[in-house]
């Protein structure tokens, strides 16, 4: 009896130490996520005054819905996704192809080189694009469409080229994460299959398609869930790069939201709108668990 008294002491204090290891992780989810949401919540059903708010029900979400730049922000974040997103994926996994022959330091050597933008300052490297895409003959893209005899192009000045170079810019730079889960994915399969697909002559684009891509899945679904919510969340690159022209041609929802906050003090508005965004965000991620998830074995 004693014995069993002593063995729930130890397992009620082992529970306590374990909430109170946790309390500091709850404490500031709680603080900085928890509460944020939902304040923005009941912002969005207001006129938000710092010195005192109003009660105007869905007014904030209406009113959204039918703005016309809020619909075209929506259109603009989703042209994003689609030709970032995808694209984004396959380079990550073609450079993780290639790195994965490599013995293991030229494999960390370049996990690292590509990673190094992550670690960088956004706004040096959106400097350093800005430099690129100078629309002067200094720009280095159009020295390069000059070796062609191609003319000088404003490329963020124009509506016809501002979304493409942003994408463009999205292209050549940060897939260092999704390289490195890439190859961690690709050094997890088991080496047998690979085996087994030489004894009855599998050529490398076969061992690709039937072996390397099914294994992938869980890692390939994962990289395009947050990628999508990545993107429908960008708002540094279209910030420091367009401000959302021209014409708010690369006016992304984020952006959006950050100018009727901050810019115009809609923060009701503003609210409604993150709060739709967010619903949206989780429709889209649902829909892909749903249509991309029914193979995948976690």
């Amino acid at each position: 009896m004693q014995t069993k008294t002593m063995k729930r002491r130890k397992v009620r204090g082992d529970a306590g130490w374990g909430y109170l290891f946790i309390a500091v992780s709850l404490v500031i989810f709680a603080m900085f996520t928890a509460y944020p949401v939902a304040s923005a919540f009941i912002i969005s059903f207001q006129e938000y005054k710092p010195l005192g708010s109003t009660y105007v029900g869905l007014d904030n979400y209406v009113e959204s819905f039918q703005d016309d730049l809020f619909w075209k922000s929506i259109g603009n974040t989703i042209v994003y996704t689609v030709l970032t997103v995808p694209v984004a994926l396959f380079l990550s996994f073609a450079v993780a192809i290639l790195i994965l022959p490599l013995q293991k330091w030229m494999q960390t050597t370049f996990k690292a080189i590509y990673y190094l933008p992550a670690v960088a300052s956004g706004v040096a490297l959106s400097v350093v694009w800005l430099w690129i895409f100078d629309p002067m003959s200094s720009g280095i893209l159009n020295k390069l469409i000059g070796l062609v005899g191609l003319s000088n192009e404003n490329w963020l000045g124009s509506s016809s080229t501002a979304m493409f170079s942003l994408v463009l810019m999205s292209w050549l730079s940060s897939h260092g994460t999704s390289i490195i889960i890439y190859l961690a994915a690709l050094l997890g399969i088991d080496t047998s299959y690979y085996e087994a697909a030489d004894l009855d002559g599998a050529n490398f684009l076969q061992k690709l398609w039937h072996i390397v891509i099914p294994c992938l899945k869980p890692t390939t679904l994962f990289l395009l869930v947050t990628g999508v919510i990545g993107s429908f969340q960008v708002f540094q690159n279209a910030f420091l790069m367009t401000g959302g022209g021209p014409d708010n041609a690369t006016t992304m929802v984020g952006l959006l939201i950050f100018d009727n906050a901050f810019k115009y003090f809609e923060f009701g508005k503003a609210a409604a709108q993150s709060l739709i965004l967010a619903l949206l965000i989780a429709g889209v991620a649902l829909l892909q668990f749903k249509l991309l998830g029914r193979e995948v074995e976690y």
